[in-house]
């Protein structure tokens, strides 16, 4: 018997695999398709002739330990103990995993809103936990009246991400205040902060969990090398979490992967010393900007992005097929592959919303545009 019985092959998969069948441009799944910084590149040439092959302690390199608490403190003015309340991981995905294997147990209720990214679900149900599946507002924001409606005392804990996949949505300081305010009157419900865009945003500031001293004692924060130095492939992450929680999580992160790569972590030490996350804002908006304004003569409605490297656009005026088929026609006829909004809604509602991603260099997007207005 399936431990995951409505579990197939993700969207991504069957999308760039349908791209690649249709030489279609892969705007689905994503991935940048630009070279890495030439530093980056340089320092793990150099890290790769150094002793630095065998196993790393299993939390993480103290080193990079050392560098992620500076860039916490930099960033957001929180001290986190580098020893006590950091974990290096194998990418977001295995923090998130590792993290509900530890904390959930059977029956107890997890909040996660929708549209939401496909690993929520499934690492709940491995844990014997309940996902309580909550639509996001028509505009990809919190429903708080509903939300705090569906927290019961089996609720353990509530899965936010934001910066937002697959919406590009950013939360307001009135967001987290409503979820501070949730927080506090639950004293026993665990926030997950999925902050893997955190230092993609644009026209609206990300307000991290990492600012709110009053839940610290409950929040498990993850973030992402990947995302954040277009090394998607290295599969390197981070999660902060209070000690007595952290203790629990690295029980399970022993026996699953027990230490990450570790040419990736000597080399992302080296790396952190001298890069400024706060230029990646910039250097994504432009690319936003390029394939808005290339696109702004289509009959696609752009939706706002404030965040991440997606843009979310509604087909409405072009068709009304389901966003699952109106993807592979665009894919197979017009030469450009992306993702259907409605695979990550746990009713597949559908809002004839789609998905492009634009961590690609200009050529890419320019081509994909002039394909993309000829609809």
């Amino acid at each position: 018997m399936s431990k995951l019985p409505n579990v197939g092959t993700t969207i991504f998969s069957v999308m760039s695999k349908l791209a690649a069948e249709n030489k279609a441009i892969n705007l689905s799944q994503g991935f940048p398709n630009f070279p890495i910084d030439p530093a980056l590149s340089s320092i793990l040439e150099a890290q790769a002739n150094e002793s630095v092959h065998q196993y790393m302690p299993m939390p993480g390199s103290p080193e990079l330990l050392s560098q992620v608490a500076s860039l916490i403190d930099r960033q957001y003015g929180r001290s986190i103990s580098e020893s006590k309340e950091l974990l290096i991981t194998a990418g977001a995905t295995q923090g998130i995993f590792t993290t509900i294997l530890a904390l959930i147990d059977k029956g107890d209720e997890v909040i996660i809103l929708d549209p939401s990214y496909d690993c929520y679900e499934p690492a709940v149900l491995l844990a014997g936990g309940i996902p309580v599946r909550i639509p996001l507002s028509e505009v990809f924001l919190p429903d708080w009246d509903r939300i705090k409606d569906e927290v019961s005392d089996s609720t353990r804990m509530i899965i936010t991400n934001n910066p937002h996949n697959p919406s590009g949505r950013v939360w307001s300081i009135e967001d987290m205040t409503e979820l501070e305010a949730l927080m506090m009157k639950n004293s026993n419900l665990l926030l997950m902060s999925d902050e893997v865009y955190e230092f993609i945003t644009f026209d609206q500031k990300h307000l991290s969990a990492h600012l709110f001293p009053s839940f610290f004692d409950r929040c498990i924060t993850i973030s992402s090398f990947g995302k954040t130095f277009h090394i998607t492939g290295w599969k390197m992450g981070y999660l902060s979490a209070p000690e007595s929680l952290m203790k629990e999580i690295k029980k399970v992160h022993q026996f699953n992967v027990f230490s990450v790569n570790s040419v990736a972590q000597a080399t992302l030490t080296r790396y952190l010393e001298n890069f400024d996350v706060n230029t990646l804002g910039a250097f994504y908006e432009e690319k936003r900007d390029t394939f808005r304004n290339a696109i702004s003569s289509s009959k696609f409605e752009l939706l706002p992005c404030e965040g991440t490297y997606f843009q979310t656009a509604s087909y409405a005026a072009i068709s009304d097929m389901s966003d699952v088929d109106f993807c592979t026609e665009l894919t197979i006829k017009y030469g450009v592959a992306t993702i259907p909004i409605s695979v990550f809604n746990s009713d597949a509602r559908d809002q004839k919303i789609i998905r492009f991603c634009f961590a690609k260099d200009e050529a890419t997007l320019l081509q994909a545009a002039t394909k993309l207005c000829k609809i």
